[in-house]
C-alpha cells in the first residue's frame, strides 16, 4: 500500500522545501528512539518521508507513482532508497543538505559534527587587531607615514612555524596511519553513522615529531615587540579605520594570518573645524577695515594667504578659498577654506572718536 509521506509529515501537497524540513524537526524530536516517549518504528517512518520528499527528483517520481516509485524508475532488485538501510544498519545521508538539522539535535543526541576531538596543534587563523592611533588634524589633511611599535605573535623563526625542533625526526601518526583523520560510528537521529573526526593524537596533521621547537615549543608562533611601516592617506576622518590585511597575529601551525585594525583619532585643532572636505575658520577684522577695506592675512593648513576685504563688509560673511581645504580620500581633488570675517565693535571711544561716527550716522 502507498504511504502518503505528506501526511507523515504533517505537510500540504505544495509544501516548499522549508516546510518541509521544519516538518520533520519536529516530528523527529517528539519520536527520537533515545527519548523516554520515541517510536523507532514511527521515527523511521517519517525519516523515509523525508529522505523522499527533501529530494527533488525522488519527490517528482514519488508524486507521479507513490511511494512505490522505485519499481517502476530503478533497475530490477533495486529499490529506489539505496542509502536507506534501516535504523539500525545505518543510513548514508547528505550532509550538506541536513546540517542544520543535525546541530538541532547534536546536544541532545551526542552527534557532533565540529571536528571531533582534537584541534590540537592544528593550523589556525590568527587574531585580529584593532589599534588606535592619534594624528594632528594637518597630518589627516596631507596624509602622513607613522611608525608603529605593536607587540603580537609572529611565525617562530627557529621552526618556521612548524613547530619543530629543526633536525628533529618526524614521525607518521600511528593512530591515523598520516591521513590526519580518524573515523568513528556515532548514533545519531539517524541510526548508526561513520563520522570523519580529526585526529586527536596528531592534530590533524598526520604526523608527530620527537623534538618541539625549543623557541615556540611546539606551536609556531612567538610574541615580539614589531616595528613597521603605516600610510595614512590624505583625507581620512576621525573615527575611520584603515584595515591592513595579514598584519594581526601570526597563526598557529603556518595558519593565515589575522589583520590589523587601525581606528585613526584627529586630533583637533583650535584654529579650523572640519566639515566634510572643507574647513572653516574665523577671522576678526577692525571696524575700520571692514568700512574701507583692505588686504589681510588668514591662516589656513597651507600657511598664511592674503585675503582681500572690500569696502562695507559686514560681520558674519563668509569668504571661500578654493582648493584650500582637505584632500577628497584617495583623490588629487581638495575642498575649500571657508573664511567667516568677524567685525570687532570698537569699544571705549573718547568723545571726538564718538561726534566723527556721529558725523557719519555710524
Amino acid at each position: 500500500m502507498s504511504k502518503d509521506y505528506y501526511k507523515i509529515l504533517g505537510v500540504e501537497k505544495n509544501a516548499n522545501q522549508e516546510d518541509i524540513k521544519k516538518g520533520f524537526r519536529k516530528l523527529a524530536h517528539q519520536h527520537h528512539p533515545d527519548k523516554k516517549s520515541g517510536d523507532e518504528a514511527k521515527f523511521k517512518e517519517i525519516n523515509e518521508a523525508y529522505q523522499t520528499l527533501s529530494d527533488p527528483k525522488k519527490r517528482a517520481q514519488y508524486d507521479q507513482f507513490g511511494s512505490d516509485f522505485g519499481q517502476y524508475s530503478q533497475p530490477s532488485g533495486s529499490s529506489g532508497f539505496e542509502g536507506f538501510s534501516g535504523f539500525n544498519g545505518g543510513f548514508n545521508i547528505n550532509m550538506d543538505d541536513l546540517g542544520d538539522i543535525l546541530s538541532d539535535f547534536g546536544d541532545s543526541f551526542g552527534f557532533s559534527n565540529r571536528g571531533g576531538g582534537g584541534q590540537r596543534g592544528r593550523a589556525s587563523r590568527g587574531r585580529d587587531i584593532q589599534v588606535v592611533l592619534s594624528i594632528d588634524f594637518i597630518e589627516a589633511v596631507f596624509g602622513v607615514e607613522k611608525e608603529i611599535s605593536l607587540k603580537k605573535t609572529i611565525k617562530c623563526t627557529r621552526c618556521k612555524g612548524e613547530g619543530m625542533e629543526p633536525g628533529t625526526t618526524v614521525i607518521t601518526c600511528k593512530t591515523c596511519n598520516g591521513s590526519g583523520h580518524i573515523v568513528k560510528v556515532q548514533r545519531t537521529i539517524f541510526g548508526n553513522m561513520q563520522v570523519q573526526m580529526t585526529c586527536g593524537d596528531c592534530g590533524g596533521e598526520g604526523k608527530t615529531f620527537k623534538e618541539k621547537c625549543t623557541a615556540c615549543h611546539g606551536i609556531g608562533i612567538v610574541n615580539e615587540l614589531v616595528n613597521f611601516k603605516v600610510k595614512i592617506p590624505a583625507g581620512i576622518n576621525n573615527n575611520e579605520t584603515i584595515r591592513l590585511s595579514g598584519n594581526g597575529e601570526a597563526g598557529a601551525k603556518n595558519g593565515q594570518p589575522g589583520d590589523l585594525y587601525l581606528k585613526i583619532r584627529v586630533n583637533p585643532d583650535r584654529r579650523f573645524e572640519r566639515d566634510g572636505v572643507n574647513i572653516k575658520s574665523q577671522v576678526k577684522i577692525s571696524f575700520s577695515q571692514a568700512a574701507l577695506g583692505g588686504k589681510i592675512e588668514v591662516i589656513t593648513v597651507d600657511g598664511l594667504v592674503d585675503l582681500k576685504i572690500p569696502e562695507g563688509t559686514q560681520s558674519g560673511r563668509v569668504f571661500i578659498l578654493r582648493n584650500k581645504g582637505v584632500s577628497h580620500l584617495n583623490s588629487h581633488y581638495r575642498g575649500d577654506h571657508l573664511v567667516e570675517v568677524i567685525v570687532k565693535t570698537p569699544t571705549n571711544l573718547n568723545r571726538k572718536q564718538k561726534e566723527v561716527l556721529k558725523e557719519f550716522g555710524l
